[in-house]
Parts: C-alpha cells; structure tokens; sequence
C-alpha cells in the first residue's frame, strides 16, 4: 500500500501546475505507469443467495465490512419518492433485539462507526470497528440487516429531520439545477424525479415503511464486502452463521433507464441572484463501453480536472468562475456528461460562449501528447489513490458487481488510461460531446440573463461546429 500511495502522490505532484509568478521550475518527473494489482480475495456465496467478498488489506489492525443491498431509489413507485431514504433512517433506530443507543454503545465499544445511506440503486450499511472485534461488528451489522424494528416511535422525527434536510437541498441553486437537468435527461425514470416534498415524505406510513422493506430487501440481492486485517476463517463463520437464514426475496433486479439527448434549455429565475448556476449536458455511455475509459480521459482534459481547458479558460483567464467542473454521472447501464459552474451574472452568456469554444476546439483538433500525458498521469495517480484504503478497495468490488464488470476493468485501467491518444480524445469529443443534443440548465437573474441566453442560443444554431 506504502508504495502505491508513494507512486500516486509522485504521479500528481509531477503534474501539478505552477501558479506562482516567478519562473516556474520544472516538477520532478513521476514514476512510471503500473497496473493495478487486485488483493487476492475470497469469495463465497450462501444458500440463500447471499455474497460474499474478503480481501485482506494492510497492516492496519482495523477491519471495513459494507452489506450493500440493491434497494434504493430506483426501487420506489412514483408514490414513494423518498421512501427508501426514510427506511434506511428507520434501520439505524434499533432492531428487535437492540435499540438504537445500544448499537452505538456497542459500536463504539469495538473502536468504530456505522452507518446507513440510501443510493439511487442500492442500501449500503457501512461500518468498521478493531480486528478483534471483526466477526462482532458482522454479527451486529447482520442483525441490524435483518430484524429492524422500525420503531413508530422514531417516525414523526425522521421525517421531520428528512424533510429539513430536503428542504435545505432543494434552497439551493446547485440543487435546483440539477434536479432540473435530471428530469429532463430521465423524464420516465426514477432518476429524473425531484427531492421529495413535505406532502410526499408527510404520507408515508409505518405500514408503507415495512412492506417496502419486505419487498426490496432479501439475500438474493445482499453482497458483504469485508477489507482490512482480519482472520479469513472467523469472518466466513460470522458471515455464514449470521446471514445463513435471512429469507432469500426477490431476484435483483434494477430498471434500465432511457436517457433523452435533445437541445433544449430551462430557465430558473432567481431575482437579484449574484451568479448563475449552469448545469450542460447529455447522455453518455457506461463503463462496459469501450469508450469509457477514452471519454474518462476526455473529460477530464476538457473539464473535470483543475488543469482542465475550460478551467483555465473560464476561470484562469477570464475570471467569471471559480470552480467549474465537467463529470461523468455512473448510473446503471447508462450515463451522462455535464458541465456544471457558477458564474457571475453578467457573464453568464459569455461563460457559455468560452464553454462552447473549448468543447469545439476540442472537437475539431487533437490535443498535444504533452497535455494529454498530463491528465493521463493525473487520472492513473487519482486511481491509485481511491485504490489505497479499505473502503477503497470496497467501493471498487462494488462498482464492478453493479455494473457486471470483469476484475481487468481495475487491473487493466492504468494501462488502458495511457493508452489512449491525442486522436481517440479528438474523436471521442466529437463522438459523444454533441452540443446540438446538450439540455442546458440556468438558474438565475431572468431580467439579467435572458438577453444573454437569446443570444448564446442564436450564436449555437448560426454555428456549423456545433452541429
């Protein structure tokens, strides 16, 4: 671990940039590029359908264990929006044979944490705790998996917390954006749905809270990951013994989602706001795509990296920003590209101008080999880094059961990162960076900004390389 992590601060210190305005010097040079080697792991899988993975991982006398059950969002009917967020609440308020204070008690007795989120398409319960006390935590984890009491007690103040929450979310102009930009990408999938309301989250019932629990949650759809310093053969029995008669419930199952490309553009007014907040972008392919790896790269050059083009354009040199990041959104099956920023209200037609500019810049000419060697050392270090802890390692496994991926996606990826040319950039930019498919997103000062958007819309139909 030691030497990956050394590799990895070498790789991103070697291509950092500079700002100061003395003569810069040139950074030392980083190592060279190397695979990813897996942990050796063990798998099993349990009658009822439950599986399992341990990786021993470091010298550290600490031990992760994740149970992700795929029950999430996605699970929930268009009258439930936010029902699995208020079930994972309710699990961590005790079990039939503890309460909620008494598994913190117990958690904190064994030197660590736990705890429940709720994604899009699985139920993730996280904890990890001292070596020694690696089977207890399973133990307690299973228990908490499979007996929660759900409290009607607990339910007024869950709410109450989840709708503050919301809330506070849905206040914000980032929020706001991309919610917006959601629905219209995935209008008829519960990826595209808004936050929940107060009425929404104030309907929901016990009764709604338990048979969502019964209907989503099973052993078919349970995988344990366990990473760290550990005994293998007392985590196995913990394992088996704790989770062998769990019921094995429905078969998982995610729907997949059909993303909407369309040149459209939605407007939020905020008076007096200060800034715009815009949110561009389409649909994009997923990881199992041959070109996930090339569009990865792609990004990051054009805007999901510090040293990114539009960075430096919009926020170096012109000021109108500053912290505009590109990203590529990971859902099941599917994907999608954005650039999101926050820009000074008087600019905002001009912010999007320059992000038009690099996009097509970059759709027309190749970058250098020396620009692009920089953002592949950058991406190769960052993936040594997320590859370099217990859970890191856990969130990898992972991400390849989701999506169906063979263990050469990560052992592979370095390599397939340095592997990627000037031109596969070039071409992929054209390929799937389509500005005449892109939803634009501006939350703003109306009065101030629609002057502005009229014309950035005008300049994009008039442009044949935004075709």
């Amino acid at each position: 671990m030691n030497k990956l992590l050394s590799f990895a601060i070498a790789v991103l210190v070697a291509c950092s940039t500079t700002t100061a305005t003395a003569q810069k010097q040139t950074p030392p040079e980083g190592g060279a590029p190397r695979n990813f080697t897996l942990p050796e792991k063990q798998e099993f899988t349990l009658p009822n359908g439950v599986s399992a993975t341990l990786v021993p991982f470091g010298d550290i006398p600490k031990v992760t264990v994740n149970m992700v059950v795929e029950a999430g969002n996605v699970h929930e009917d268009e009258n439930e929006n936010g029902l699995a967020d208020i079930v994972g609440k309710l699990m961590e308020e005790g079990t039939a044979t503890r309460n909620g204070k008494q598994i913190a008690e117990e958690v904190a007795r064994m030197g660590g944490a736990l705890s429940i989120s709720i994604g899009p398409n699985q139920t993730f319960i996280y904890g990890d705790a001292l070596s020694e006390y690696g089977p207890e935590l399973v133990r307690l984890m299973a228990d908490i998996l499979q007996q929660p009491a759900f409290p009607d007690s607990e339910l007024e103040r869950i709410k109450n917390d989840f709708k503050r929450q919301m809330n506070l979310a849905r206040a914000q102009p980032g929020t706001q954006a991309q919610s917006k930009f959601r629905g219209a990408l995935y209008p008829n999938h519960p990826y595209g749905r808004d936050l929940p309301t107060d009425e929404e989250i104030d309907a929901f019932t016990l009764e709604e809270v338990r048979n969502f629990y019964k209907e989503q949650f099973g052993a078919a759809r349970t995988d344990v990951y366990v990473a760290g310093k550990f005994d293998a053969g007392a985590m196995q029995e913990a394992i088996t013994s704790s989770l062998s008669q769990m019921q094995r419930g429905p078969e998982p199952e995610i729907p997949v989602a059909d993303p909407v490309a369309k040149s459209d553009m939605i407007v939020i007014d905020r008076p007096d706001a200060p800034q715009s907040t815009i949110v561009l972008g389409l649909p994009v392919v997923d990881p199992s795509h041959p070109d996930y790896i090339p569009l990865r790269i792609t990004n990051s050059l054009l805007g999901g990296s510090f040293g990114s083009r539009i960075t430096r354009n919009i926020r170096e040199d012109k000021g109108y920003t500053y912290s505009p990041s590109s990203s590529i959104a990971t859902r099941y099956k599917v994907g999608d590209w954005s650039q999101v920023a926050d820009v000074t209200t008087e600019h905002t037609g001009n912010s999007l101008k320059e992000i038009m500019y690099e996009i097509n810049r970059l759709r027309r000419e190749p970058p250098s080999e020396e620009e692009l060697q920089g953002i592949k050392n950058y991406e190769a270090g960052l993936f040594v880094l997320r590859n370099s802890t217990p859970g890191g390692i856990i969130g990898q496994l992972n991400f390849l059961d989701l999506h169906d991926l063979p263990d050469s996606f990560l052992t592979n990826q370095v390599e397939n990162i340095h592997a990627v040319t000037p031109q596969q950039v070039q071409e992929t930019t054209a390929k799937y960076i389509r500005p005449s498919d892109m939803t634009l997103v501006v939350v703003g000062d109306k009065k101030q900004i629609d002057k502005q958007l009229q014309k950035f819309q005008e300049d994009l139909k008039s442009n044949p390389a935004t075709q």
